[in-house]
């Protein structure tokens, strides 16, 4: 099998591992193989200290159409599971790396939770989202758990009701991604967003992403006490100590990746 041939493709370029869904043909559906092996990747990133952020984008002109709705006909073999979609968006959660995206297609039913999930998405304008479960059925139950914390009620009912597709530039105005900027832009864009991210410390932005996920959820009394012992142990690190001796010597910390990497 030839890297071409991958349901998922793996790169690594100064510092940012990308994970690139490949089954074009099938829009990107959440097939177990393509599953398998965005989670194969995503663990190779994670183990790989030379990585500071991943990112994920698409070949063809679907970035994720959600679950494979062929791989429930009968008579067609499946693969063994290594990995579920739930689990792969709980990694996304609690990945001490940031995960980006890079939304260059549509998304649709559980491809929308994909975008929705990760830390910083740009989406191409040209492209379309949308909650289209109930227009077959079912109902967009499991990415609600990472949808609607970024959604007002108003805007969650009328989304997830009516299945309707909505251009990027809508998705990013009700929170689901960051930003959509013109399809010729998107590169730029992303690697923009990406090369100021790996400038921040490795624990930094893992503890960065801790107070985005913990802190909405927790009393206040709890937030101060918890968040006070963070940036504590934050300032008491090795890693600030070189963070702050870089910014007095006006040069780049020993993490920022190096253009030769």
């Amino acid at each position: 099998m030839t890297d071409t041939d991958e349901a998922a493709l793996y790169g690594v370029v100064q510092g940012v591992a990308t994970i690139t869904l490949n089954r074009p043909d099938n829009k990107n559906a959440l097939s177990v193989e393509l599953v398998n092996s965005i989670g194969d990747h995503f663990q190779t990133a994670q183990n790989d200290e030379k990585v500071r952020a991943i990112l994920f984008t698409n070949n063809g002109n679907t970035f994720c159409a959600g679950a494979d709705l062929k791989a429930n006909q009968p008579g067609v073999p499946q693969p063994t599971a290594r990995h579920s979609f739930v689990e792969i968006l709980d990694d996304i959660i609690e990945s001490p790396k940031p995960v980006f995206g890079r939304i260059a297609g549509h998304c649709t039913g559980g491809g929308v939770g994909f975008a929705a999930v990760l830390d910083v998405s740009i989406a191409a304008d040209d492209i379309v989202i949308g909650f289209t479960e109930v227009r077959i059925g079912v109902a967009p139950a499991v990415i609600s758990v990472v949808c609607l914390p970024k959604l007002r009620r108003a805007d969650a009912s009328e989304l997830f009701l009516s299945g309707e597709r909505i251009p990027a530039s809508r998705a990013a105005e009700v929170g689901l991604i960051n930003r959509s900027v013109p399809r010729e832009k998107l590169d730029a864009e992303v690697k923009e967003a990406l090369d100021k991210v790996v400038r921040g410390g490795p624990k930094a932005l893992a503890a960065a992403k801790q107070l985005v996920s913990k802190v909405p959820q927790m009393a206040r009394e709890d937030a101060w006490e918890w968040t006070a012992e963070l940036s504590q142990s934050l300032f008491q690190s090795a890693e600030a100590q070189e963070g702050i001796t870089a910014f007095r010597e006006r040069r780049d910390a020993s993490w920022v990746p190096k253009n030769t990497d």
